[in-house]
């Protein structure tokens, strides 16, 4: 991923200098583990871990000659080392320490990954609180519908991404494995407690079966939710970069003291953070495809695989981090106008309250389509501004024959559109 869209916590994360030294940690455990089953004296162990050290320098130069990184790996590390060299690498094969290299690097990364939804959730939570008994319009199709409660909004976010929370949660587990079964994923050179003494050590998911890889099917998932974390906060930079239009403007991202719009327009304050959260979702989206076709591999492993995940999963892992961070900070420093909210509620005249006045009518006795037949053409031109729609259905006889004044000016007030929503906060454990 390129620096701009890379957080400082992935900076380094997945560099050469960090995988090969993460190489080098599991093949110590494999030591370790061989050790203790009386394979690797103690002796060759402590030499072992007291001189083995990762030089990527020397790496690349031993790969230009061997075409292979895991081989130049085990050599470079070989020349650190006397004859205790012969343990390192021991019955194992390159995607053993691959797979399960990856695997504790993927580990540091959802830790970031998790933290930073968690921040992002409570941010959103806040706003929720905030503005519970805020009223706004409600759009459907884009068009004015009926009053909300601008707090829903956001406790619809928070319920999405608390969600997809516990998705992650349960997934990044998946991908977070431990395969150390040898060439063919059958133990044939290998002890199985291998395996299971590195998965413990390193705190990864013990892989019920592989065969020279695990299961691309378990990537599949973890990149599928990270796509759909990522579309949640496209919902809420859409629903931003919407409310924001000079028009509607009613929110507006936060905008520094020496920040310019346009290079021409002095006025200009645009909502450049969610435009590219957005764009961010697109390539989220635009990664997961060939993830998504990484399972079916010839017989018991190719590499066609490896090539989508060095550059496409890195990236959908540390492009997800970004937008997270980003998507938090605009949330937090989101400038929010109440007073343009009721000003776009009465942009119709009246025209929103139709569907409360039509059930009204329909609950004193009227027929339901004798009451839509009358109401649509009244709501339809104070929609167009020529008309108030209370005043023009005060004029008609047949609705004071079933509405009082009083009974009239109740149904257009904006706190029967939010009399459930203490309910729905409730049962979003808000």
């Amino acid at each position: 991923m390129i620096e701009r869209y890379t957080p400082s916590c992935l900076k380094n994360l997945f560099s050469d200098e960090s995988r090969f030294n993460t190489y080098l940690e599991i093949e110590i455990a494999c030591c370790e583990a061989n050790c203790k089953l009386g394979i690797v004296p103690i002796s060759d162990l402590e030499l072992i871990k007291k001189h083995a050290k990762v030089d990527v320098k020397r790496i690349k130069e031993i790969e230009e000659l061997t075409k292979h990184d895991v081989v130049a790996f085990t050599r470079q590390i070989s020349e650190t080392l006397g004859e205790e060299r012969r343990w390192i690498h021991y019955g194992l094969t390159s995607t053993d320490i691959v797979d399960t290299s990856l695997s504790l690097l993927y580990k540091k990364a959802n830790d970031y990954i998790e933290q930073d939804l968690i921040k992002l959730i409570e941010e959103v939570k806040k706003k929720a609180l905030v503005y519970k008994s805020t009223p706004c319009i409600g759009r459907t199709h884009g068009m004015h519908a009926e009053v909300t409660s601008f707090g829903l909004k956001w406790v619809s976010y928070y319920s999405e991404l608390n969600n997809e929370l516990k998705k992650f949660k349960d997934i990044r587990k998946d991908i977070e494995v431990c395969k150390l079964s040898g060439a063919l994923g059958n133990y044939a050179n290998i002890n199985p407690y291998v395996q299971e003494y590195v998965s413990k050590k390193f705190d990864l998911t013990d892989a019920s079966i592989s065969t020279q890889v695990i299961s691309r099917d378990r990537h599949q998932y973890y990149a599928s939710i990270l796509t759909i974390i990522g579309s949640t906060i496209e919902r809420i930079a859409t629903e931003i970069r919407n409310l924001s239009r000079s028009e509607i403007q009613e929110v507006e991202e936060g905008f520094a003291s020496t920040q310019k719009g346009s290079s021409s327009m002095p006025q200009k304050r645009n909502p450049i953070s969610s435009e590219n959260l957005t764009g961010c979702s697109r390539m989220l989206r635009g990664y997961l495809l060939p993830i998504l076709e990484d399972n079916s591999l010839y017989h018991e492993r190719d590499i066609s695989h490896s090539s989508v995940e060095r550059v496409a999963l890195i990236d959908m892992i540390t492009l997800l981090t970004y937008m997270e961070e980003r998507m938090a900070k605009v949330i937090s420093n989101l400038n929010v106008f109440p007073s343009n909210m009721i000003r776009n509620i009465e942009l119709t005249r009246g025209a929103i309250f139709s569907q409360r006045v039509l059930s009204t009518l329909i609950s004193k006795g009227m027929i339901r389509e004798e009451a839509y037949d009358l109401i649509q053409p009244l709501a339809m031109k104070a929609s167009q501004r020529l008309i108030d729609f209370k005043v023009e259905l005060s004029k008609i006889d047949i609705i004071n024959k079933y509405l009082s004044k009083e009974e009239l000016d109740e149904l257009f007030t904006y706190d029967y559109y939010l009399k459930n929503v203490d309910y729905i906060y409730k049962k979003n454990n808000l």
